[in-house]
């Protein structure tokens, strides 16, 4: 069975339809648009019967229920959205438009080409449109609110319609009538017979033409599926700002009853504290978007659904398949929504806490926004055996391979999906490694070319320095230990631990000194003292320091939990601690992904193992 219909439609009868409330918006629908020029546009297309384009409706009834409203510049308070038995996915501008000209008697509410707000009635000037539709531009005309048209900055009233005695003077029809022009006929017939005939020929030339317009229409069954409709609507509105997910969830919630955007957001008023604002009190959880939130509910439901397809026997593409693709998002239950939004909730908190004893400390450090959907879905599935040391080993594997792989850039839906069914199973013993330890894999020479902190490697990498145990250079304690205060007060960066100026002297080039290689976390303070210095240098000056006062051998000892061998340092021999700090990077690397890394046809770590699942 077809799900759609093709048909044509008098223009005076849709416009009627909308009015009655027969045709509404469902409310994911944005608010109407349309400048002044593009409504003069729409209008002289219609007067010269030129196509202006197809209206897709939507049948009320089915599976894909909305929150409803009329038209803009309808009573909202007349009009129920039990009225409507269509509803416009396609085609809202230019009906709104048309409703606001040709069917309401009150100024349209537009704006100017370059935005000024502004009220505008629409008239035809008779004597110019009976030029021929050549000049149909020049005579559709807005005039004021107050239905003037001013000249010399509004000093000077250069055309007065405020009466309809003054309409039959000027000769100017006013387009609210072009539909039904009886009682402005009568009026012209009064005041001035002599020009009827003159109107006569206008209204068979231009008014004949709206009257008789049809529109084509294109109208959707409701037997289509919710996430069938909204994934048309984004395909033919193409014209207007996209929607995201979460507008379309919200639209369909609504019609239930639901208000999703005060769950999200929260309502004050209502003293409602909404997801966002437990998020917001979280470090690494203040820009989760709704829409990540959605993915994660998506991945839930689907995984739920997969368990029942597999405890009831069924095989191959019987199975549901678990997924956070935007059809899945856009099914995803209201029934669903409530049942998982409180412990996928719990999972995000769940995955900050993992993520700070993994030494990310802000948003702003995290490789990936994107792996965060899964490893939040994972916890809210798990819950507590997280903190269970195997299941965290597996867990911090798996995240490691991910960001240190370069896996989880891009579209990464598919990823998303197989790691959260693959990462559960391995949690409980049931499964082999997840996709994404299988498919990671680092290379050497990688090292040399990380230079951007925006890359996910670089901020992997040098936040694994972090979480080995990295004291600042200055104030010795534990990087990681800060607390947030702590942090913004030694005002930590990633800074060169060979610095910039003394490279350039030895004429050393900017792509090496400027690799990860040569970077690491250090205080401002510490910045400071190393300033343009060699290495050798300032070294003594930060040991000799009355505020540190260490001795060569635990100078050395800090350094070393940067994974920095003090004697290149000490003896300013950049290739040696370039050489060495590779090897001991690369090592820390393997352990994180459980994976050795070959350089040189040699396994840098030689102690490395597979650790062994319990």
């Amino acid at each position: 069975m077809s799900n759609f219909d093709s048909t044509k439609k008098r223009l005076a009868d849709l416009l009627k339809n909308i009015v009655e409330g027969k045709i509404q918006l469902p409310d994911f629908q944005r608010g109407w648009v349309w400048d002044d020029q593009n409504i003069r546009s729409l209008l002289v297309s219609i007067a010269r019967a030129f196509p202006v384009g197809a209206v897709m409706m939507l049948e009320t009834g089915g599976d894909a229920h909305f929150k409803i409203r009329p038209v803009e510049g309808l009573d909202a308070d007349t009009i129920k959205p039990t009225d409507a038995e269509q509803l416009i996915l396609d085609g809202q501008q230019r009906l709104t438009s048309l409703i606001q000209v040709l069917m309401i008697d009150h100024p349209v509410k537009t704006r100017s080409s370059n935005g000024k707000a502004l009220q505008r009635y629409y008239y035809i000037d008779i004597e110019t449109a009976l030029l021929g539709p050549d000049h149909y531009e020049d005579a559709i005309v807005g005039v004021e609110a107050d239905r003037t048209l001013k000249a010399n900055f509004g000093r000077d009233i250069k055309l007065d319609l405020r009466t309809p005695e003054q309409e039959y003077k000027n000769f100017y029809f006013p387009c609210n009538q072009i539909l039904n022009s009886d009682r402005w006929e009568e009026g012209l017939n009064s005041y001035n017979p002599g020009q009827f005939s003159r109107y006569m020929q206008f209204r068979t030339q231009m008014l004949s033409v709206f009257r008789s317009y049809d529109v084509p229409i294109i109208q959707l069954n409701k037997e289509n599926k919710k996430e069938a409709v909204c994934l048309v609507f984004e395909k033919v509105n193409t014209g207007g700002v996209p929607l995201s997910v979460f507008e379309l969830v919200t639209a369909t919630y609504a019609a239930e009853n639901v208000n999703l955007r005060d769950e999200w957001y929260g309502n004050e008023k209502e003293e409602m504290i909404g997801i966002q604002q437990q998020f917001k009190q979280q470090r690494l959880l203040q820009q989760v978007q709704p829409t990540e939130f959605l993915q994660g509910l998506s991945l839930l439901q689907t995984w739920e659904r997969r368990q029942e397809d597999i405890s009831t026997g069924k095989q191959g593409k019987q199975v549901t398949g678990i997924s956070a693709k935007r059809e899945a998002v856009l099914s995803l239950s209201l029934c669903a929504y409530q049942q998982w939004k409180i412990k996928l909730t719990a999972g995000f908190l769940n995955a900050a806490k993992f993520l700070s004893q993994e030494s990310f400390f802000s948003t702003r450090d995290l490789p990936y926004s994107t792996q965060l959907v899964p490893l939040a879905t994972v916890m809210a599935l798990i819950e507590d055996d997280w903190r269970q040391p195997v299941v965290y080993d597996k867990l911090a594997r798996w995240f490691w391979c991910g960001v240190l792989g370069e896996l989880y850039g891009g579209a990464v839906e598919t990823r998303i999906a197989l790691d959260v069914q693959d990462l559960v199973e391995w949690i409980r013993g049931r499964g082999d490694e997840p996709t994404t330890i299988r498919d990671a894999n680092f290379q050497p020479a990688r090292l040399e070319t990380l230079r951007s902190r925006n890359s996910a490697a670089y901020k992997g990498i040098s936040t694994l320095v972090l979480r080995e145990g990295a004291q600042d250079f200055f104030w010795k304690s534990k990087i990681r230990d800060l607390n947030e205060t702590e942090w913004d007060e030694c005002q930590l960066d990633i800074h060169h631990i060979f610095p910039k100026v003394w490279c350039e002297k030895q004429r050393i080039s900017p792509k090496r000194y400027n690799s990860i290689l040569n970077k690491t976390a250090i205080s401002f303070k510490a910045n400071r003292m190393i300033g343009g210095k060699a290495p050798s240098a300032y070294l003594q000056q930060l040991q000799g320091h009355s505020a540190v006062q260490l001795d060569a051998a635990a100078m050395d000892a800090i350094l070393w939990t940067h994974l920095i061998e003090a004697d290149p340092l000490r003896q300013d021999d950049f290739e040696a601690f370039v050489e060495s700090r590779q090897r001991t990077l690369l090592n820390k690397i393997a352990i994180a992904m459980g994976k050795p890394i070959v350089i040189a046809d040699e396994n840098v770590d030689d102690d490395y193992s597979e650790p062994e699942d319990e």
